[in-house]
């Protein structure tokens, strides 16, 4: 697959998505970038209405300020009983300077009278690649299906992931190894249907 970049630059300050995406993308042989090689780079406001708005939204505008390809995403929690919330509010469910913790807190009160049989649920990542022009090269879409449990459990993931329970494997997702996530994970399943996206667009 011959790509149009050498380098890519991974527009996330989260550790966590940082190292996933790295070891995701290592099968491309590129450069990867991260924010921290650009110290000058003014953080891009999340303020879109959907999770595509914001992961369009980074890309162009991280590609804009540093002159890279650069790689972006945004990620939500959607239950089925709550209406789809938090979806793109889900980093700021409990305020937009809200923990992790209190976004989980939040979360389990507001399921405290749905029964567990109605408790669907499941995260959705969109990734989006820009040229250094500001322009979107490509896109996929990765989601990861489960129901929530009050009980938080597993040593992995952020977020949601101790309490998105993976029903066929009796397993929250955060109990999943890393190499487990890469290929049933929002994320992983993203950056799968991404190599694809580029294939695809290597060849027109």
């Amino acid at each position: 697959m011959k790509l149009p970049f050498s380098a890519l630059l991974l527009a996330t300050g989260n550790a966590h998505k940082l190292q996933e995406l790295a070891t995701s993308l290592g099968p491309l042989g590129v450069t990867l970038l991260s924010l921290r090689d650009f110290p000058d780079a003014v953080a891009v406001v999340e303020d879109g209405e959907t999770l595509r708005d914001n992961a369009l939204k980074k890309a162009i505008g991280y590609a804009g300020q540093t002159g890279q390809w650069v790689l972006a995403d945004d990620t939500g929690l959607e239950v089925a009983a709550l209406g789809g919330e938090p979806g793109v509010r889900s980093a700021r469910y409990a305020g937009d300077q809200a923990t992790t913790a209190e976004n989980r807190v939040k979360l389990i009160n507001a399921l405290a009278d749905v029964p567990l049989a109605r408790r669907s649920a499941r995260f959705v990542c969109h990734l989006a690649i820009a040229n250094p022009n500001g322009e979107i090269f490509c896109e996929a879409i990765g989601e990861c299906h489960g129901r929530i449990q009050d009980e938080a459990r597993g040593q992995y993931g952020i977020g949601y992931d101790a309490h998105l329970e993976i029903i066929e494997y009796r397993r929250r997702l955060a109990e999943m190894s890393p190499a487990a996530t890469r290929l049933i994970g929002h994320r992983g399943r993203a950056t799968q249907r991404l190599f694809k996206e580029l294939r695809r667009q290597s060849k027109i």
